[in-house]
């Protein structure tokens, strides 16, 4: 099997069949949309093929038959009908108010128009659309199609700004509305973006819409499996560990199949190194200021528990926490338990790469110098390796000396311990190191087991007044937290870790390796 090009960036169906480049078929999944129903949502990720996913169903609608030669639609497609597609793409720019994105409606409408060669005569949005949807069967002969690509990127744009969020949001639903208004005239419609807003919020204007975000056919609509890397891009591997893959990459997942993100695996296979290609694309900003804002402790985002009612409440005046992490792509489902009536779901990240980089994004903004992380991280690594625990100390020190006052007096948070073992917990993960958080024990629960270089380390963490009290190894030892790891055969580190809540810093540091080795 031969190289193929790379379609890096690509978005366009035609241009990846043309320019022979590498494909991954999902016109099978395209054909079973088009089967089962007529009105569809989906909400995933930033770059995860949305937009090629929608320009393949509208090169479909419209017949262009050579794009789809050998492909799983092929023989199962009436190539003599060809529907009128209308496209709406709120991708390009950024809109800033309602006036703003009037315009762009306006815009888009005008491009549809053109390329339909259909004149309207309404002069507001609402009713434009409208009529270019009518027009569009009449002349056309066939019902229309509506493929809307990143529906919410105009609320998006402006979380920061309620107000105006709201008024675009309120702009976007009258718009919508139009397409369950024109449903006699409509044979397919398809709206995409990265969040799902409330059906009351945005869509309740629009209450036909069948949601396939959490439908476990649908899992791999977006995105690439592990067959299609061992089969599509096999000539791509030389040279890459497999397993490295699957950790830096895979594991997004909606209820069905896991897949990796396409973005992610292109550039792994230009560059030839494993790299945060997703993540540094777009700095999480609003995010991190969010888990800072609500007090978030840090290791709990291993291990999500949330109802789907949760994830799917997301509103300009009502973002849980969980739901916007869920729908950005930085927690993915583990399991589901089907309860009446609702889904109950646990939440992890998705793969190595978003649990380091979000922690590593935290404790930037934790410091007063984001660039100290830079400097951190690797002498943590070099520390670690070398069981060098004063300097560890030292370090951890030096790291909380370096968190503004203000960030404190600011943040009720630190006067507790979760803070604290954030804070440590999340260098580990910025590192990307194997992790076990409030590991379970027939005597209680460790607070934080690191797994690296052959070697464990158990650390407990209290908060104390002023001086250290012994108190946080004198557990570990109490509890026989070491006797669940004996069984690996590595040297055991026993590490308790004390914390001042007047100096605001590291007041203890113990460590005593488990004498059974």
């Amino acid at each position: 099997m031969s190289r193929k090009k790379l379609p890096i960036g690509v978005q366009t169906f035609a241009r990846i069949r043309e320019d022979d480049c590498y494909y991954v078929d999902k016109t099978g999944i395209a054909l079973q949309l088009i089967e089962e129903g007529n009105y569809y949502f989906l909400s995933r990720p930033r770059r995860f093929g949305k937009s090629l996913f929608l320009d393949t169903l509208a090169e479909l609608f419209e017949g262009n038959e050579p794009l789809f030669r050998g492909l799983a639609v092929h023989g199962q497609w009436d190539w003599s009908r060809r529907f009128p597609v209308i496209r709406l793409s709120f991708g390009g720019g950024v809109i800033r108010d309602a006036a703003d994105l009037g315009t762009k409606i306006d815009e888009l409408l005008g491009i549809n128009e053109r390329r339909l060669q259909v004149s309207c005569t309404q002069r507001d949005n609402r009713g434009r659309f409208a009529e270019l949807i009518r027009e569009a069967e009449r002349l056309h002969g066939q019902r229309a199609v509506i493929l809307v690509d990143e529906y919410d990127k105009p609320i998006l744009d402006n979380l920061t700004r309620p107000e105006i969020a709201r008024e675009i949001r309120d702009g976007l639903r009258d718009l919508y509305s139009v397409i369950k208004d024109s449903d006699a005239h409509i044979r397919f419609a398809m709206l995409s973006g990265v969040s799902k807003f409330s059906k009351v919020s945005l869509f309740s204007g629009l209450n036909n819409l069948r949601d396939i975000t959490l439908s476990p056919g649908y899992s791999a609509i977006c995105g690439y499996t592990d067959e299609d890397v061992d089969t599509v891009f096999a000539p791509e591997l030389a040279g890459l560990d497999r397993d490295e893959v699957r950790q830096w990459y895979n594991g997004y997942n909606w209820t069905g199949t896991s897949v990796y993100n396409p973005f992610d695996l292109l550039l792994l296979f230009r560059e030839r190194e494993f790299r945060p290609f997703w993540f540094e694309t777009g700095t999480p900003t609003f995010l991190v200021d969010l888990l800072t804002t609500r007090r978030t402790f840090t290791p709990d985002l291993e291990r999500v528990m949330a109802l789907e009612t949760l994830l799917s409440s997301f509103d300009v005046d009502h973002i849980p926490v969980e739901a916007l992490m869920f729908q950005a792509g930085y927690l993915t489902i583990d399991s589901v338990r089907r309860l009446p009536g609702q889904l109950h779901m646990t939440l992890r990240y998705p793969n190595l790469e978003v649990r380091s980089c979000l922690n590593s994004a935290l404790l930037q903004a934790w410091s007063d110098d984001p660039a100290r992380c830079g400097v951190h991280m690797p002498q943590l690594y070099d520390r670690l390796l070398a069981n060098d625990f004063q300097g560890l100390s030292a370090l951890f020190t030096s790291f909380f000396a370096s968190i503004p006052n203000d960030w404190y007096r600011n943040n009720p948070i630190a006067q507790y311990e979760g803070y604290w073992a954030s804070v440590f917990y999340s260098h580990f993960a910025a590192l990307g190191l194997d992790i076990r958080l409030e590991d379970a024990t027939n005597r209680g629960r460790i607070d934080m087991a690191v797994l690296f270089n052959s070697q464990v380390y158990l650390f407990e963490f209290k908060v104390v007044e002023l001086a250290p009290e012994g108190k946080a190894l004198q557990q570990i030892r109490d509890r026989g937290y070491a006797e669940k790891y004996r069984s690996r055969g590595e040297p055991i580190h026993l590490i308790g870790v004390e914390f001042s809540r007047e100096s605001r810093s590291v007041v203890g540091f113990e460590v005593e390796r488990d004498s059974t080795h």
